[in-house]
């Protein structure tokens, strides 16, 4: 089996920055493609940005364009989405997820096999 675990969430003013990490363990493919997804209170999960296995390729959503960066370190099994000039508007329950044995980068939640537990990113205003 699989397990993500995420941490870096908190509590912070708009403007401020966070790093969210990703940690893979246990039974790994020789390609995934990992995603980061964030579900705010009464809102549907949606989509925020995702990579490849070797890194080359990845999307945002256009919400998170420009300020968040997804990268990933496949020696630490561990992914990173970078939060830059965080709004109020971000605020959610962020998730990591792996889309197992894929090399093609995906935007539905249905798509990814594993999903971590979730951190809460609050930004006040």
């Amino acid at each position: 089996q699989v397990q993500l675990v995420e941490s870096g969430g908190g509590s912070v003013q708009a403007g401020a920055s966070l790093r969210l990490s990703c940690a893979v363990s246990g039974r790994t493919a020789s390609t995934y493609v990992m995603g980061w997804f964030r579900q705010a209170p009464g809102k549907e999960r949606e989509f925020v940005a995702a990579i490849t296995w070797s890194g080359s390729v990845s999307d945002y959503a256009d919400s998170v364009l420009g300020r968040f960066t997804i990268s990933r370190d496949n020696a630490k099994k561990t992914v990173y989405l970078q939060m830059n000039s965080l709004k109020p508007e971000d605020t959610a329950v962020y998730y990591c997820a792996g889309d197992w044995g894929s090399f093609r980068i995906k935007v539905l939640s249905r798509d990814y096999d594993f999903w971590g537990q979730g951190t809460q990113v609050t930004v006040s205003s």
